[in-house]
This record gives structure tokens, C-alpha cells and sequence, in this order.
């Protein structure tokens, strides 16, 4: 994964060296997205990338592997991902959340074989997915700047500053065996691309710029999880 973002980066660059001089002053600067003329050239790349690879994989995913299996492999990723939001609940002082996350930890992890099968959510055990981003802007770190990354997306400059932080807070990261490490990593990424399909088509659908639409739900998105859906009224997305 680290040779491919660098790739990535570099494709990035030229990309910006051909587009950037005539296409730089197309759409109007925003406050939250300072870098956008780099990011659309960014989101053009990732967006080729996926119409050329990860969509067709993800939909061979979706025709190749039954229902109930995508459904236990989503649920396991689902369970790993309850353990880091455990965490960040808990140093977020969130007694609540961070007690629905441990016990759905605990159940799924059991009951549920290894995450295999939600019997939490079946249990009404609540769901209060977070990560370390979020947990900083609890803080009260302002989000930054709006930025998109090769292969990874959209991001603020404060998630971009918490990757290394929730990549290590991944327990499939400390796996010892490569081979096993590396095929979780690239199923889970199937996986999540193979969950947001029909999103996928919506955007194309419903937005005359298809980059706008993404940036504005996402930063919307964040600010919903930050407060949990009782966002501010003054609470802008600018950093």
C-alpha cells in the first residue's frame, strides 16, 4: 500500500503540471477547500482509478461472493472497527458510547463469532463509529483545510494528521504474518467499495459537479459525527 501512494503522488504531480495552467481558474475558491484546484485534480485521478479498477473488482465481489458471506465480511471489519471507536469514546468521556462499543465488542466477538454475526445490533446495542479525527475535534482542534488524497479520498487536515494514530488503532495492522495482514487490508477496501456502489451512482446522478457534491457531504458528515447530530447552528466547516 505504501509503494502504490507513492505512485500515486507522483501521478498526482504530473497530472497537476498539465491540468493546472488552464484549468486552475475554472471554479471559485471556497474557505474550507484552499487547495482546491490540486484536490479536483486529485479527485479526477481517483476517480479514474476507480472506473478503471476498484468499482469492476467491487462489482465482481458483489456477482462472485454470496450475500450471507459479504454480509459476515462487513460485519467482522464492522467489529474491529467498534474496538477503535471504543477507545476513542473512551478518551472522548463519552460514558455512553463508550459502553455500547465495548459491549458490542464483546458480544459480537463471542457470541458473534469473531464479528462473523452483528448479534449486537439484533440486541439494540448502539452503534457510535469514531476515530481519532473525531476525537481531536472534540478536542476542539479546528478540522483545516479540506484536502483529497490518492487512493484514500477526501479528508480534513486534521483526519490527515490522525491517520497514522488510527492506522495503528487497525488491529489488522499488527498482524505479524505479511500475506494475512496485506489480503484483510485489500478485502476490507473491496469490501467498503463494494458497500457504496449505489451511492457511487447517485452521485452521478444527482450532481451536475460531481466533486462539490462529495466535498460538501463529507464535510457535513463529519460535522454530524463530531456532535453526534446536534451540530451547532454556528458551526461552520471553514478551518
Amino acid at each position: 500500500m505504501g509503494l502504490a501512494r507513492h505512485c500515486g503522488l507522483s501521478c498526482c504531480v504530473a497530472l497537476l503540471c498539465a491540468w493546472g495552467p488552464a484549468n486552475a481558474g475554472t471554479a471559485p475558491a471556497v474557505p474550507h477547500d484552499p487547495l482546491e484546484p490540486l484536490n479536483r485534480v486529485v479527485f479526477s485521478f481517483n476517480d479514474m482509478l476507480d472506473r478503471a479498477v476498484v468499482k469492476p473488482v467491487a462489482l465482481a465481489y458483489t456477482i462472485v461472493a454470496p450475500r450471507w458471506v459479504r454480509k459476515g465480511v462487513s460485519n467482522f471489519f464492522g467489529n474491529l472497527d467498534d474496538v477503535w471507536s471504543f477507545a476513542n469514546n473512551a478518551i472522548t468521556l463519552r460514558p455512553a458510547a463508550t459502553a455500547d462499543s465495548l459491549g458490542r465488542v464483546m458480544v459480537n466477538s463471542t457470541v458473534g463469532l469473531l464479528g462473523l454475526v452483528d448479534v449486537a445490533t439484533s440486541l439494540d446495542i448502539e452503534k457510535h463509529t469514531t476515530d481519532f479525527g473525531t476525537t481531536l475535534g472534540r478536542w476542539g482542534v479546528a478540522p483545516g483545510p479540506y484536502v483529497v488524497l490518492p487512493f484514500m479520498g477526501p479528508r480534513t487536515l486534521r483526519e490527515v494528521v490522525a491517520l497514522p494514530l488510527d492506522r495503528q488503532g487497525n488491529l489488522i495492522n499488527h498482524l505479524q504474518d505479511v500475506n494475512t495482514r496485506d489480503g484483510l487490508t485489500v478485502l476490507s477496501f473491496i469490501d467498503l467499495r463494494a458497500s457504496y456502489l449505489k451511492a457511487g451512482d447517485v452521485i452521478d446522478g444527482a450532481s451536475l459537479d460531481p466533486y462539490s457534491f462529495v466535498r460538501d457531504s463529507y464535510l457535513q458528515r463529519q460535522r454530524y459525527r463530531q456532535y453526534d447530530g446536534d451540530v451547532p447552528e454556528t458551526t461552520e466547516a471553514e478551518p
